[in-house]
């Protein structure tokens, strides 16, 4: 048992964005596994509270809340096997420098440095540039059960249920240890280029979507004109790249943006082709900096790759409806993969990411008129986000439900991580 005690200290009260009261009865943070052990079985009821960065009541509970802020070591570095195992509670932020000093990076980060890893993989968050969504990086975990003790499982070992572990939403146990795929260390240039005719975004999509080892589209919705583009290129050894001096009509920046013209970009990551480590170019924000105010609440879908250009022209149609809530959208890809409750589970998709004004009940007006719109194109709603989609459409787009919750059954039996949210969208 650890020397040190259990922190008892205010309990964050409300979410990232402000538009969510947490309903925690109790709030520990423990200052060894022992002590989340022992909270988790002293708990009627236990939810990880995380970086607080998901926009819907996910993370929340009417029992304990449990952030693991104080396990955020990294725990070994395999160089044989180029793997690295960290805490739960630790942030993209704050593993990046230490891989690359020792030669090694992620294959991807979230755009917010701030956010923890366990937390983004547990919900399929993404970076971007068709690689594969954050949790694929996954190679072993250790959580918490329902019970209070360790369980550890591994991808070499645990195959297939593995895959079903990873994304957990938070209901299979609180994540103590995560072991993470690493590749050698690489820089990266960022360059940004303007105003690209939508008509070039459409019939150009994955020739501009691939353009970078990164990218990102951001718009307004309001016209036929993209704003921004952002490509992020790998650079260094072995690194093919060309720098462009036009892109299907876009010009280049001429200083440092934000995805909101409005903001300042001294919070952004450097851009103008000024080449920095891979982990202070990926994320769209600095780590030292606060990324935004905060007040805006977030929605993301993710539609089949071959439907990508169907679903602009759709979205594009809802912009005289959106805009005066949208503070900006953004478009990015991501790589298919076999995580059972991924939104990319076995097919590739393009991300349509919206930043509302934070009016909910002005969203949720507007919210079911853009899923109508992207309903043709099988859209599956961003698990920490804000939606209004029925259940039984959720549900749909996830054939592995059924094998998700009988492998909940097998660790918490009795239902200790399960919430509102999860009972709505998982079980009833």
């Amino acid at each position: 048992m650890s020397t040190q005690t259990t922190a008892q200290t205010v309990a964050p009260r409300t979410n990232w964005a402000g538009n969510l009261a947490y309903r925690a009865a109790r709030f520990v943070v423990p200052a060894s596994v022992e002590e989340a052990q022992e909270a988790v079985r002293a708990a009627d009821k236990v939810r990880v509270v995380g970086s607080r960065h998901s926009f819907n009541d996910i993370a929340d509970t009417t029992g304990t809340h449990l952030s693991l802020e104080r396990l955020n070591r990294v725990l070994s570095l395999d160089t044989a096997k180029s793997q690295v195992t960290v805490e739960g509670g630790i942030r993209y932020g704050e593993i990046g420098p230490y891989l690359h000093e020792r030669g090694y990076a992620l294959h991807n980060t979230a755009s917010l440095p701030h956010i923890s890893i366990a937390g983004a993989c547990a919900t399929a968050t993404h970076g971007s540039g068709a690689l594969g969504n954050l949790a694929i990086a996954v190679a072993a975990m250790e959580f918490i059960d329902g019970k209070g003790d360790l369980v550890t499982l591994s991808r070499d070992r645990h195959g297939d249920t593995f895959a079903g572990a990873v994304v957990n939403l938070g209901v299979l146990g609180v994540v103590t240890k995560l072991t993470l795929d690493l590749q050698p260390a690489f820089h990266i240039r960022q360059d940004v280029f303007r105003d690209l005719p939508l008509a070039a975004l459409e019939n150009h999509f994955g020739e501009i979507m691939s353009s970078g080892y990164s990218v990102s589209i951001f718009t307004g919705w309001q016209s036929d004109t993209i704003e921004q583009v952002w490509i992020k290129s790998a650079v260094g050894p072995g690194a093919a790249f060309a720098v462009r001096d036009s892109l299907f009509g876009a010009r280049p920046a001429t200083q440092n943006m934000h995805p909101i013209p409005s903001l300042d970009a001294v919070n952004c990551t450097e851009q103008m082709g000024v080449v920095g480590p891979w982990y202070d170019r990926l994320p769209h924000f600095r780590m030292g900096f606060t990324p935004a105010s905060g007040d805006e609440l977030q929605v993301e879908y993710f539609v089949p790759m071959q439907h990508a250009v169907g679903a602009i022209r759709a979205v594009r149609r809802q912009g005289s409806r959106m805009g005066p809530l949208l503070l900006m959208g953004e478009i990015r890809t991501i790589a298919a993969d076999e995580l059972w409750l991924s939104p990319c589970y076995r097919t590739a998709c393009a991300a349509f990411h919206f930043s509302f004004k934070r009016d909910w009940p002005a969203l949720r007006a507007v919210l079911p008129g853009l899923e109508e719109a992207l309903a043709p194109f099988q859209p599956r709603a961003h698990w920490g986000k804000m939606f209004t989609m029925p259940t039984r459409d959720i549900r749909a787009h996830y054939p592995r439900l059924t094998d998700f919750r009988a492998l909940l059954d097998t660790h918490d039996p009795g239902g200790k991580f399960r919430n509102a949210f999860i009972e709505h969208n998982i079980f009833n």
